[in-house]
């Protein structure tokens, strides 16, 4: 007997037995709401499954019983405007609730892999690859703590075209069939050999379906009720294991590959003249080659990190300076608010990337995890080793997506430093650059230099590649970076 002939054979729960079991349930849910409201973790289901089975029911049924503030729908039956031009995960993320909320998440991120392997749209290779990014993504949200419940509801053939057409038999409930949902069940075979392989992917990745036989209305509401409650109640009674490397295996993966930043040299410089003559040739063509993407459809991403007072925000003045300023955004990346502490660390760049045609310019970024949160102590270790993966994998569905993407450090010695500084505080109109936190993180240049070391040889990718930038002279620095901008433009225009 396989897993599907199993859960068709779950015991039967009669009318009497559920009308006992559902005031106990309900208010154990209510209360469990209430012990979640403290905790630093989120609840994410998601259903799946065959149409008909129940899954609409199911949540109108768990958010009738619930209390409202605390549990939110999602459902993703047609594309938005929003979704335009951003990867396939952002509006996943956008959504994602915060610590103490539960989603609820209906045709997510498993229904298209599923119906266009199902109707032959996609490989299998394609359909494996989708998988795996799947796979990432939960992953991602799992080792920080988000409590991941997933739910298949299932019927036979049969019973799916028998449920079917009970729905149109009655202009009260047609409505309720989805589009394709007739054309799915002609594709019976193959949707349910797909479902095998999303099932065995899950159980490999050690985050298993919950199984539930879609026949039976009121059986198959509790079923799904209790066991988000026991997977509720299992959270609370025991906090999820952090896992990060060993120390002794962190330092052997890393030592023979630092000391990039020892080798840059920082005495490259340009004169003041042929720095104006570089500078408005090369925004001439950025305004171009930004044009070209805008019609493309072709988004950009481009990352600012370095050392307080090494020059991104000049930098950035003279790039935004040679494009349209209706076409790009730049975000200035703080210390994290209250809301964006309740969510994963990545949730708040997912929500700011551009749409098709227009550029996202981070001063400072999610770089931070494995900058400063390592050197301050803000995440463990566990949290900022897992980081390397998690933003290769993060930037890699960037570039997937069509997305041009760019990240800078931008390099000066620690006496350049200090004159900036000074230069800032006597200094009027530059005054506000500096703060107590700057000479704070110059007493840890040193941890600073090991960090930015292992986030260069981590994250550097040929999608989305590093560009060091020597910046003791300003010039010469910002000439640099707008010859790389034009040059990764250049190869998608």
């Amino acid at each position: 007997m396989n897993r599907w002939e199993e859960t068709l054979e779950q015991p039967s729960l009669g009318k009497e037995e559920v009308k006992r079991l559902e005031p106990g349930l309900r208010q154990e849910l209510i209360e469990l709401q209430q012990q979640m409201r403290t905790e630093k973790f989120s609840v994410v289901v998601v259903f799946a499954g065959v149409d008909g089975a129940g899954k609409h029911e199911t949540v109108n049924l768990l958010n009738s019983w619930m209390d409202p503030r605390g549990i939110h729908t999602h459902a993703y039956t047609s594309a938005e405007e929003a979704d335009a031009g951003r990867p396939r995960f952002w509006k996943y993320w956008n959504d994602q609730p915060a610590h103490g909320q539960i989603g609820l998440f209906l045709s997510a991120w498993y229904s298209r892999p599923l119906v266009d392997w199902a109707r032959r749209k996609i490989t299998d290779a394609e359909f494996e690859a989708k998988l795996k990014e799947i796979e990432a993504f939960e992953r991602t949200l799992a080792d920080n703590g988000v409590l991941l419940v997933k739910v298949w509801m299932h019927l036979d053939k049969v019973a799916q075209r028998k449920r079917l057409e009970e729905l149109a038999s009655s202009p009260k409930t047609e409505w309720q069939i989805k589009p394709g949902a007739w054309e799915n069940w002609g594709n019976y075979r193959r949707f349910m050999t797909a479902s095998d392989r999303i099932v065995e992917a899950s159980e490999k990745a050690g985050r298993p379906w919950f199984l539930v036989n879609g026949k039976r209305k009121h059986g198959r509401q509790v079923r799904v009720a209790a066991h988000l409650r026991d997977s509720i109640q299992a959270r609370l009674s025991k906090a999820p294991v952090s896992k990060g490397l060993a120390k002794s295996a962190w330092t052997r993966r890393m030592k023979p590959k630092r000391g990039t930043l020892a080798a840059l040299d920082l005495n490259a410089s340009l004169e003041k003249e042929a720095y104006k003559k570089k500078l408005k040739k090369l925004q001439r063509e950025l305004y171009q080659l930004q044009h070209q993407a805008e019609v493309k459809g072709i988004s950009t991403v481009l990352v600012f990190e370095g050392q307080d007072a090494a020059g991104k925000g000049g930098a950035i003045r003279r790039l935004v300076q040679g494009l349209d300023a209706r076409q790009y955004r730049v975000t200035p990346i703080a210390a994290p608010t209250p809301e964006e502490l309740s969510q994963h660390y990545l949730w708040r760049f997912w929500k700011q990337l551009p749409k098709a045609g227009q550029v996202a310019i981070f001063d400072r970024s999610w770089y931070g995890r494995v900058l400063v949160e390592r050197v301050e102590g803000f995440a463990d270790d566990a949290a900022w080793q897992r980081a390397y993966q998690e933003i290769c994998e993060f930037e890699s569905s960037l570039a997937d997506h069509g997305m041009v993407v760019c990240k800078f450090w931008i390099q000066i010695d620690k006496a350049t430093q200090l004159q900036r500084f000074k230069d800032r505080e006597n200094t009027p109109y530059k005054r506000w650059k500096i703060t107590d936190e700057d000479w704070r993180n110059r007493k840890k240049w040193n941890a600073y230099d090991v960090a930015v070391d292992d986030m260069l040889a981590l994250t550097h990718l040929p999608e989305a590649p590093w560009v060091l930038v020597p910046g003791t002279d300003k010039y010469h620095a910002r000439i640099q970076v707008l010859h790389a901008v034009c040059k990764q433009l250049r190869k998608v225009v």
